[in-house]
């Protein structure tokens, strides 16, 4: 049997600040390198040996990543970065304050752009110094692929592809592999492991710095999934 364990980064300073974040490159709080730890600890309690892991291009989930190894002592296997594993481009909205940002445009505004699948928010001005385009990270990627907005059905748009082409792969030699990534790339994963509609997968939401675990039978769907610490999970679709 094959793993796969997805984790959300720990809680990043924009989040203990309440701020879309998306793109944006925001370190851990202590609580979140906290979180990170905790997570290496729960995967180490599986006893399964993981062989590579794959990360986004941003600080918070590669610092969460690192941490995790080295409570796993796992520090030393193949580690990837991917910008398709990076968070949900929240557009105009990163950078500002998700509670005022509800006040000026209304709550249920605000959700519709959070959750919903396939409307983003409004998008950035490329000459806007926050768009990725000025960010070093990105140099070298088609200007196509350069976002200044995103929703999730975007954002699965280019996570599904990274999986099919370059993690499923991997899995099928029989590795098991860890995804230290976002929320949102890893609700855009969890939607197309676990068969989730469009309109379901509003209510889902992944806590930061809890594992999440697959196992995969032959045919490599998925047979169990489930959060490594019961006391913080939130809710999963039945398989």
């Amino acid at each position: 049997m094959t793993h796969l364990v997805m984790v959300r980064h720990g809680q990043s300073q924009w989040n203990l600040e309440n701020r879309f974040t998306g793109w944006t490159d925001v370190d851990l709080t202590e609580q979140g390198r906290a979180e990170a730890k905790s997570s290496g600890q729960l995967i180490k309690e599986t006893g399964i040996i993981f062989d590579a892991a794959y990360t986004s291009v941003l600080t918070r989930a590669i610092r969460t990543l690192w941490i995790a190894l080295e409570e796993m002592d796992r520090m030393w296997i193949p580690q990837t970065t991917a910008w398709e594993l990076n968070e949900r481009h929240y557009g105009a909205l990163q950078g500002l304050n998700k509670a005022e940002t509800a006040e000026k445009h209304g709550k249920d505004q605000v959700h519709i752009w959070r959750r919903s699948f396939d409307i983003p928010p409004p998008a950035l001005d490329e000459n806007d110094e926050r768009h990725p385009k000025h960010d070093p990270r990105y140099a070298k990627l088609d200007a196509a692929y350069v976002p200044g907005t995103e929703s999730l059905k975007t954002t699965l748009d280019r996570v599904l592809p990274y999986w099919d082409q370059t993690i499923l792969p991997v899995l099928k030699q029989d590795q098991n592999l860890i995804i230290a990534a976002h929320g949102n790339s890893l609700r855009a994963l969890a939607k197309h492991l676990l068969k989730i509609s469009d309109d379901d997968i509003m209510g889902l939401e992944i806590p930061t710095g809890n594992p999440l675990l697959f196992d995969f039978d032959a045919a490599w769907n998925v047979t169990a999934c489930r959060y490594l610490n019961a006391d913080r999970a939130a809710d999963l679709p039945s398989l």
